[in-house]
């Protein structure tokens, strides 16, 4: 696989680098008593979680366990996924690259979704000392290289087995001199798909739409919005009466909540084995949900906030929690991780927030995020899309193009692509995507769309493994 390195990123990662041979190592200290070590890591990933979905953020949501998590660390209020699909998310977050590198545009099996086969986060871990664990969703295939990095694992759920898997780690390992690093990646909330109108038990009392439901014009958006709705996923809801679209909320937040109980039982575990002081622990979720939101549900081929924006928070023992405004990208996980335990990161298309956290060092800067999209089993609508602080800007390659305020119409309402007065705003934010296509050799204008087949996604949902997720 070739992997071009522009000089930009040269001098980038290199500076990554400088930084975390100088950053002095941050060690705790051993069950024992003894020498310090190398903080453990505790890594926390639900599934199909918008940032929205916390009781901190929301109060809607009841998540007390990742609200009390949340008091406790640095809080990124703008983290994103790289892609709204579960498998080249997640290769995104354990590799460092974007999806179009780790060749995972797409979920694993389908279109466009190959194998993982580069080394992931576990393998660095691994090369400086840490006994490392996975238990849960995986997604990534079955490649050698991909797979490797990981002492134990048990690579899918149930949700349940996946933290009894991770409680018998911690007390089988948290008094080792050896640091570990445990990686419990969980299925839900991504059970949504579970919800049947009429069926599923829902409370809607206190369920509010949003205004982007009310509001939602699909003639103004590109056609797949609605075609996603009418043959394709959204089909059994798209017609229903506003008690059903109020029960599709509500049946999420339950599912969220499921994901929060299991954050608090490891979270006590680890609490009971004395090692919270000794631990960083990472919250976060590898894409989000419509949760009705512009009349859509699930995840499809659209770039909202509730599809890219995710929870991310890190807590590092001693350091004073807070909210950072920086602009996260799951990409930056590799790097930022082993820029905390004193490993030199990667070269790869991330940057380390250590230094946000740590105070030490040069601190990062994206004064922009991208974000890829490729498509959805045999479905292929590639999209690229560019965020600044108070813009949003989308392309497709055959569908057309979306322009949001966000400052004025953070629910993405108005669509101003075809407003002359803002001509000079969308040729601002097209040159810096396509300078960053360029820079990056992202193939997105090679791609080409692909027809939908209807009856594909009734046969995906009536095949849903809720031990594997999809």
């Amino acid at each position: 696989m070739k992997t071009k390195h522009t000089r930009r990123h040269f001098i980038q990662s290199t500076s990554a680098a400088v930084g975390a041979m100088t950053l002095p190592r941050l060690a705790g200290q051993s069950a024992k008593g003894g020498s310090p070590k190398q903080f453990n890591i505790l890594y926390l990933c639900s599934d199909q979680q918008h940032w929205q979905a916390q009781g901190s953020v929301d109060p809607f949501f009841d998540t007390p366990h990742q609200d009390a998590l949340a008091a406790e660390s640095i809080v990124f209020e703008n983290a994103f996924c790289t892609t709204p699909q579960c498998s080249p998310s997640r290769s995104s977050m354990l590799t460092g690259y974007y999806p179009h590198t780790t060749e995972m545009m797409n979920n694993s099996g389908a279109a466009g979704g190959g194998d993982l086969e580069l080394p992931t986060l576990g393998t660095h871990l691994q090369a400086v000392g840490y006994r490392t664990a996975l238990f849960g969703k995986w997604h990534l295939g079955d490649h050698p290289r991909g797979n490797a990095g990981w002492d134990e694992e048990t690579k899918k759920g149930p949700d349940p087995k996946t933290t009894e898997l991770g409680l018998d780690f911690l007390e089988r390992h948290a008094g080792d001199s050896k640091p570990f690093a445990l990686f419990l990646m969980y299925l839900d909330p991504h059970d949504i798909y579970h919800y049947k109108p009429g069926q599923s038990e829902v409370n809607i009392d206190d369920v509010v739409l949003p205004e982007s439901w009310e509001k939602q014009d699909f003639d103004s958006v590109p056609k797949i919005h609605r075609e996603f709705m009418e043959i394709n996923q959204g089909e059994f809801i798209i017609d229903a009466d506003e008690d059903v679209w109020k029960g599709y909320r509500d049946f999420y937040r339950q599912k969220v909540k499921l994901y929060d109980d299991h954050v608090g039982r490891v979270i006590r575990k680890l609490k009971e084995m004395g090692q919270w002081e000794n631990t960083i622990v990472v919250n976060t979720s590898d894409h989000g949900d419509m949760d009705t939101f512009h009349r859509l549900v699930f995840k499809g081929p659209f770039m909202y906030e509730h599809m890219m924006r995710i929870p991310m928070s890190i807590r590092v023992p001693g350091v004073a929690p807070r909210k950072s405004s920086y602009n996260w990208v799951n990409v930056d996980t590799v790097p930022t991780l082993l820029d905390l335990v004193g490993a030199t990161p990667p070269s790869c298309h991330g940057q380390s927030a250590a230094p946000l956290l740590t105070g030490m060092g040069r601190k990062p800067k994206r004064d922009y995020v991208i974000g890829q999209y490729y498509g959805k089993q045999t479905w292929v609508n590639p999209i690229r899309s560019i965020r600044t602080k108070d813009w949003k800007y989308n392309l497709y390659t055959d569908w057309g193009e979306e322009l949001y305020h966000l400052k004025s119409d953070p629910e993405e309402i108005r669509n101003l692509a075809d407003d002359p007065k803002q001509a000079k705003q969308k040729q601002r934010l097209r040159a810096h995507l396509d300078s960053w296509i360029k820079e990056h050799d992202d193939p997105f204008y090679s791609f080409e769309t692909t027809p939908l087949d209807p009856d594909e996604a009734k046969t995906i949902l009536k095949g849903y493994d809720p031990t594997k997720g999809s």
